[in-house]
């Protein structure tokens, strides 16, 4: 049983931080008792970041205050903040991939050290222990050579070797597998038990309700709300967030008879998938389900040539095709999404326009082949309008838009070559809950528009209450497809758990 203090281990008083003209925070509030697990809700922008980069010393408020043990303190450094027992466990994975797991693991502990050198099997046995609760990742490898489930894992490593008395989790399930957030819970439970205050920032309201004591909702800048989560529901948490009533979450289903086959695929086969069959139809949403590395992702990369030597007869609308390399792909408007938006969906140095014209770029030349910068700005914006995307101009960099906003500019990226088929990998990972149901409504909308959509998620509300049909992936094989009254969180689990497809093996 977690025994919280009446007394504030952390407080947050009117904080406040601008960025030019841009105020990001207005009033940030925020109360942290010893031995609570605290959630901090809001959308994307709400400032929920920027008030925790200040905790952290990596940000300094324009005014405000920071009390700890109810004394002030000044947090100038992330290295001062770790003095007073801060730890931040930040969303975008800073690995250094070059360098082993152990070595990224005690990393900041090395340089605190007057020693210069690690002790090499010392080290690869203390990050074994760290990462033994965790997962089981061989701490000699590269930090690159892992997945980015394991990479999360990592960094989660990390901030338990320091000594904290506060610990800052910044969206750590985004990449984790329902089991390894499980076992995350566990440890976070464990460390409340010790005296030790975690903020928790997440969009998922199970996991807020399910290890939270009290929430906390922020919404332009400012502090919203504070309630024990035990005296409101998801629903008044969402609401607060938002600012307004949001019905749901997921737009109408596909209704009366199944339409017209956009993409057949038959015996497709990679180094991770085996003798995988599925057609998508015009109007439906069809969805993969399954853990993890059970070859979802291979499944969609091999057949968009994105990964591998994958082999598949392909069709579509009909018509048998081959498709060569990705290129390919994009001329026969079959496209993909990753899952790794900052790494592979976006440019983040380039503009908003850049991005959206980048798969072809012969849409937007003009004399010579030189870019017409005004025609790509007006295709961008055009798009950009359709999908609602909100920034002040089409010249920003998307390094300065919001998770969801960057989302929807990777979404434009494909829809300006005007796709026939959409493979979309974790689609909403790492965006707040209304800029969640406007991409639902998009796809939707795409669907109901002739657009083949497939949705591969993680996320099984959003498997559910999104998808038509669900495919379900269970160690590279195909185990069964679930609708209707049959579309259910027990139906999948019991279909992607290890062993489902061992009798389709051969």
């Amino acid at each position: 049983m977690v025994i919280m203090s009446p007394e504030p281990l952390l407080q947050l008083r009117d904080i406040s931080k601008s960025f030019g003209a841009v105020r990001a925070l207005r009033s940030g509030q925020l109360e942290l008792r010893a031995g609570e697990i605290h959630a901090l809700a809001g959308e994307n922008g709400a400032g929920k970041s920027t008030l925790m980069n200040i905790v952290d010393g990596i940000l300094q408020p324009d005014a405000g205050e920071i009390l700890i043990d109810g004394q002030p303190v000044s947090v100038d450094s992330p290295a001062v903040a770790q003095g007073l027992g801060i730890g931040f466990v930040h969303q975008e994975i800073a690995l250094c991939p070059e360098i082993s797991v152990a070595e990224n693991i005690f990393m900041a502990r090395t340089a605190q050290s007057r020693r210069r050198l690690m002790e090499g099997h010392a080290l690869v046995t203390a990050a074994q222990e760290v990462l033994a609760p965790l997962a089981y990742i061989d701490p000699r490898l590269p930090a690159g050579a892992l997945s980015i489930s394991q990479q999360q894992l990592v960094e989660i490593a990390k901030a338990l070797t320091l000594n904290c008395r506060i610990l800052i989790f910044d969206e750590p399930t985004a990449a984790l597998t329902e089991h390894e957030a499980q076992k995350l819970f566990s440890i976070m439970r464990d460390l409340a038990a010790r005296g030790i205050g975690i903020i928790y920032i997440s969009h998922r309201m199970a996991e807020i309700f399910e290890n939270c004591q009290r929430v906390t909702v922020m919404r332009d800048g400012q502090h919203v709300m504070t309630a024990d989560t035990s005296d409101v529901t998801p629903a008044d948490v969402v609401n607060a967030m938002v600012g307004r009533k949001l019905d749901t979450l997921y737009p109408p289903k596909l209704s009366g008879p199944r339409q017209a086959e956009i993409l057949r695929v038959e015996n497709a086969s990679g180094h991770c998938f085996r003798d995988v069959s599925f057609s998508v139809y015009r109007g439906e949403i069809l969805g993969f389900g399954g853990l993890i590395g059970a070859g979802r992702t291979e499944i969609a990369r091999g057949i968009t040539r994105l990964e591998g030597d994958a082999k598949a007869c392909v069709h579509l609308e009909g018509e048998p095709v081959t498709l060569r390399d990705y290129a390919d792909c994009i001329s026969k408007g079959v496209v993909y999404l990753s899952e790794d938006r900052k790494g592979d969906g976006v440019f983040l140095d380039l503009s908003i326009a850049a991005n959206v014209s980048a798969l072809d770029l012969r849409r937007v030349a003009g004399r010579f082949g030189v870019i017409d910068k005004r025609r790509e700005a007006g295709m961008a914006q055009e798009i950009g309008e359709t999908l609602r995307l909100k920034a002040a101009s089409m010249a920003h960099r998307v390094a300065s838009l919001s998770g969801g906003n960057q989302q929807k500019v990777a979404l434009a990226k494909l829809l300006a070559v005007h796709p026939r088929l959409i493979f979309l990998d974790e689609p909403t990972r790492g965006v707040d809950v209304g800029a969640k149901a406007e991409i639902h409504a998009i796809l939707r909308n795409l669907a109901e528009q002739g657009v083949g959509i497939v949705v591969i998620s993680s996320e099984m509300p959003e498997l559910i209450g999104l998808c038509d049909r669900v495919l379900v992936v269970s160690e590279g094989y195909l185990t069964g497809e679930l609708s209707g009254e049959d579309l259910t969180e027990k139906n999948i689990m019991t279909l992607a758990a290890p062993g489902a497809g061992a009798g389709k093996r051969t």
